[in-house]
């Protein structure tokens, strides 16, 4: 079964360096974009990432954290990060390979490697987006931010009906 908008993301736990590990429910109550991406160095992959890291000041004012995912070891993470100057983790789904990627249904068998996929997790860990790309084409960051914007939209709403109800 795909994981669908209104479901709670599965949690993991990966490497970021070798020596340090991100759990996903480490970052609740913040918003969490996943960027799952087929491989470090490919063409593609460095400018997506590129676009996200010249846009994280976007993010943050959604309260979003950023997380790259591929299936790339976390030494071809550290050297790719520092050759992009990436300003972001990227997480190793390195061994059992792809594990986490099949977890989100995104995970490319045949090739070995992650789907390009997007996902948008909200502070209390329940998916309200997702996008699978075609591998060589770069989705942006336009479509994720206008998701993010119309969450926080539907969020304002939802607290300022609340408001109102209770000073009533």
């Amino acid at each position: 079964m795909n994981l669908q908008k209104g479901m709670l993301a599965p949690n993991f736990e990966l490497n970021a360096t070798p020596d340090q590990k991100l759990r996903l429910s480490e970052l609740r109550g913040k918003r969490v974009v996943l960027a799952f991406y087929p491989a470090d160095w490919s063409p593609v992959c460095g400018d997506q990432l590129d676009l996200f890291n010249e846009t994280l000041k976007y993010f943050s004012s959604y309260n979003a954290q950023v997380i790259g995912i591929s299936v790339d070891s976390t030494w071809s993470h550290m050297a790719f990060a520092k050759d992009r100057n990436l300003h972001f983790p990227l997480l190793s789904d390195f061994e059992p390979k792809g594990a986490v990627s099949r977890l989100f249904w995104c995970y490319n068998a045949v090739k070995g490697c992650s789907e390009r996929a997007l996902f948008i997790i909200d502070e209390q860990g329940i998916i309200r987006w997702s996008e699978i790309y075609p591998e060589g084409i770069n989705p942006g960051v336009d479509g994720v931010l206008e998701a993010l914007e119309a969450i926080n939209a539907k969020t304002n709403t939802k607290n300022h009906e609340q408001i109102t109800t209770a000073g009533q």
